[in-house]
């Protein structure tokens, strides 16, 4: 409550006793009409009405809050504001101030208190001061969003799985998030407020992204090793202020480990599946080898298995194995399953070529080299070859000054022709042949050392028939069947010829048997070929035990592959290591035994 009395009857000095005895006389409202004026001076609004309600003062931070240009002086508060006035008025009659009152006025918010005042315990008017409090509020409500923002934004980073590590632009820590204790087993308190040089004097980080990020001015990534033998990824990125200088640094931590094991993860899966892949690439491979060899022993089906993981590299390859065992039959198959499949395959026999033709056949001649040449020159087999695969059969009778040349060709992919002098560049795949032991001809000087190994360097031994016994039955029985289809004929051959081909050494190998049934068809009467129809020494051989006339081929058959499943089964107990050892699937090898009645024991 405001209270004029005591203000209005205090003492005055002698001089202005004249001034004071007319100021008593004076109405108390009068007087504050008078103080009007020095109401202007508040930044608060003020308003006072006497006790009917009329405005006695309405000062300019008033005016300025309700945006009003003429001064309502003079008004009663109903006219001016008709919804303070029931509250005014109820101060007016019962004299009970009313502070901190929130009012929403002409879109404007403010804060009031309203106070009587009074004069000899009566009510003589009323003294209301307020503030616009709009922009308070709308600065509180964007500090509320400020800080809802703050709170959303810790909570980002204290929850981010990747380890967060904030500092200064002086490199002092600021802020560690849980994943960055987690990632490196170090303690947030023992670095909150250490500046990072000082970590890394005192060995906590062998090196600090952040300082390297405040020199450099752009983003770092580094690998970090943290005491206690941790080692993590960093990448520290600055941030900037309005004038480009670095505020703050912000570092992204990974723990390298879950990556590494990832990544090997990842790798182990590419590497599984890569296997796979081969592996069906391999069987196919196979498959389409065994269309032009017969493989039905173990023996000779690693001889194609390995051929087909050859055939793709194009390494250096020696085939060895005894006369008409089928070197140059395999070293085909290389060819027409590697790259070269639609380039020329060229075939040298070196023990067929003269040695004073050798070199012009293997390597040309220019124009005028010797007595008879051709006036054009002559290219020579090598050559003729080129962009496929030459096969040197028998390439232990090359002499030497042509196994010097055949080894520039392997090392230097050039040879000059017999006659000149510019070399020729040559793109050949190189496949060689021998059925001599090159190493026994390298102690005697025959062969040369650095031209044996430039040739083997993937060496490939195929067995020699009387080894594979497995492989007659097919062998013959396709020889016919090649035979039949090229000449028209329906010939068939009876089961004990099977049995006595299968008991016979063969000195000339693949070749020996192709020739003999080829013998057997052309000498034969009527559509079947008979005991008769073999050579004398086969024929006075005596049948195994349990063979009998009259069974037809496809018994005779029946009861061979028998009789091998069986011993396989005898040899190696199981079903799964007796299917590879005959180079077959296990269910192949089922259903062979379930329809054959084959009787095993397996152990």
């Amino acid at each position: 409550m405001v209270h004029l009395k005591g203000a209005i009857n205090r003492p005055l000095s002698r001089e202005k006793s004249n001034m004071n005895m007319e100021f008593k006389e004076r109405d108390p409202l009068q007087f504050t009409q008078q103080m009007a004026s020095l109401f202007d001076a508040s930044y608060n609004g003020i308003v006072i009405i006497d006790r009917q309600g009329k405005v006695l003062v309405y000062n300019k931070a008033a005016m300025r809050i309700f945006n009003d240009s003429d001064s309502p002086v003079g008004l009663h508060m109903s006219q001016l504001r008709p919804e303070t006035w029931p509250e005014m008025e109820k101060i007016l009659k019962t004299g009970q101030p009313q502070i901190g009152v929130r009012l929403e006025i002409r879109k404007t918010t403010i804060i009031a208190n309203r106070n009587p005042i009074m004069d000899n315990g009566q009510v003589v008017g009323l003294f209301s001061v307020f503030q616009d409090i709009s922009e308070y509020e709308a600065i509180v409500s964007q500090l509320e969003s400020y800080r809802d923002l703050v709170r959303e934004l810790e909570a980002i980073f204290e929850n981010s799985q990747d380890g967060m590590y904030l500092a200064d632009c002086l490199g002092k820590t600021l802020k560690v998030n849980q994943a960055y204790e987690s990632i490196t087993g170090l303690d947030r308190n023992d670095l909150l407020g250490q500046n990072l040089t000082n970590l890394v004097k005192e060995g906590v980080l062998d090196h600090s992204v952040t300082l390297d990020v405040l020199k450099k001015k752009q983003r770092v990534s580094i690998m970090q090793n943290i005491r206690g033998g941790k080692r993590v990824l960093v990448t520290g990125s600055p941030i900037f202020d309005n004038q480009g200088e670095i505020v703050l640094v912000i570092s992204n931590v990974r723990d390298m480990t879950a990556l590494t094991e990832l990544r090997n993860e990842v790798d182990k899966a590419k590497l599984l599946s890569a296997r796979y892949q081969q592996s069906l690439w391999e069987q196919d491979q196979y498959d389409h080898a065994l269309e032009g060899l017969i493989a039905k022993s173990k023996a000779m089906s690693d001889v194609v298995r390995k051929a087909v993981k050859v055939a793709d590299f194009e390494a250096q390859v020696l085939i060895r194995g005894e006369s008409g065992v089928g070197k140059s039959m395999l070293a085909r198959v290389i060819h027409n399953m590697g790259p070269r499949k639609d380039e020329p395959f060229t075939k040298i026999n070196c023990a067929a070529i003269p040695e004073s033709l050798m070199e012009s056949e293997l390597f040309g001649y220019e124009k005028g080299a010797f007595t008879g040449a051709l006036s054009k020159g002559k290219a020579g087999l090598i050559e003729a070859g080129q962009g496929g695969t030459v096969f040197f059969d028998e390439v232990g009778e090359l002499t030497p000054t042509m196994q010097v040349k055949l080894l520039q060709v392997i090392d230097e992919k050039t040879f000059t022709r017999l006659g000149g002098t510019n070399p020729i560049k040559v793109d050949v795949n190189i496949i060689a042949a021998t059925n001599r032991n090159l190493g026994q001809w390298l102690k005697q000087g025959r062969f040369r050392e650095d031209l044996y190994y430039r040739l083997n360097v993937v060496p490939i031994n195929i067995p020699p028939l009387r080894e594979r016994r497995e492989d007659i039955p097919l062998l013959a029985m396709k020889t016919l069947e090649k035979l039949n289809r090229s000449r028209g004929m329906h010939k068939q051959m009876r089961s004990e010829i099977l049995e006595r081909l299968m008991h016979y050494d063969y000195p000339g190998n693949v070749r020996e048997l192709i020739n003999l049934v080829e013998r057997m068809v052309v000498m034969s009467d009527g559509e079947t070929i008979t005991l008769g129809d073999l050579p004398e020494a086969m024929r006075l051989q005596q049948p195994e035990e349990g063979a009998s006339e009259g069974l037809t081929l496809k018994v005779a058959m029946e009861r061979f592959e028998t009789r091998i499943i069986q011993e396989a089964l005898h040899k190696h107990h199981t079903l799964g290591h007796t299917a590879r050892s005959l180079g077959i699937h296990t269910t192949t090898l089922w259903r062979k035994i379930k329809r054959n009645k084959t009787t095993t024991s397996l152990h």
